[in-house]
């Protein structure tokens, strides 16, 4: 009975020992154990971060506008019914420029015997010339050019009695024509001379205007 017993614990140890062998055949730690450490084991999930979206799928800020408009503040111009009018609320300056003293004297010189409207003439005719290419690109050029103007000795222009009543309006003729504040009734003359000569290159010009004492041409 005894000697049974012991072969029924043996039988029983046996196959216990069976069927470990074969369950861990089945199963994914003998391949753990065959092929690494880790092969066999369930990876933890990575976090991914996507990508950041195209240059061109980015919404760009809405643009922001200014409530009010910003208004540049323009010098005002003096306003005038009449040349004369004009003449007498143009502020007048200092110290002219270079240029501006070279127009207002060749005003002074040329026409301070004329009215306004012949002193702004002869004004015109030395702005234009600056504008075309026969002629210098400036006013002390185009008044001092030789053989232009009878008052000008030795590309010289002659000094003028500043404190005379001539030579102030002439300084606010030649700002307002310079600042373009009055229009010309010579429009685009380039010459003129006296009524009481007739030079020969005359026959070959345009006439545009006689005002006072002076006949303009283009």
């Amino acid at each position: 009975m005894a000697f049974t017993s012991a072969r029924v614990r043996v039988t029983a140890l046996a196959l216990t020992f069976f069927c470990t062998l074969f369950g861990a055949a089945g199963s994914g730690a003998f391949a753990q154990d065959d092929l690494g450490p880790n092969l066999g084991q369930v990876a933890a999930p990575v976090a991914v971060t996507p990508p950041p979206p195209p240059a061109a799928d980015i919404e760009a800020p809405a643009p922001r506008f200014i409530a009010e408009p910003v208004i540049q503040q323009m010098p005002e111009q003096p306003e005038a019914d009449t040349l004369a009018e004009l003449v007498a609320v143009v502020p007048e300056e200092a110290d002219l420029t270079d240029e501006l003293k070279c127009l207002a004297q060749a005003i002074y010189w040329e026409a301070r015997g004329e009215d306004l409207d012949g002193q702004l003439a002869v004004a015109q005719v030395i702005i234009n010339r600056t504008e075309n290419h026969r002629f210098p690109a400036n006013y002390c050029g185009v008044v001092t050019q030789r053989s232009q103007f009878s008052f000008v000795r030795g590309g010289r222009i002659p000094d003028v009695r500043t404190g005379t009543r001539a030579w102030h309006r002439a300084k606010a003729i030649a700002r307002i024509a310079h600042d373009d504040l009055w229009d010309s009734e010579v429009g685009d003359a380039l010459y003129f001379h006296a009524r009481r000569v007739r030079p020969s290159w005359s026959h070959t010009k345009l006439a545009r205007a006689t005002i006072d004492s002076h006949i303009f041409y283009r």
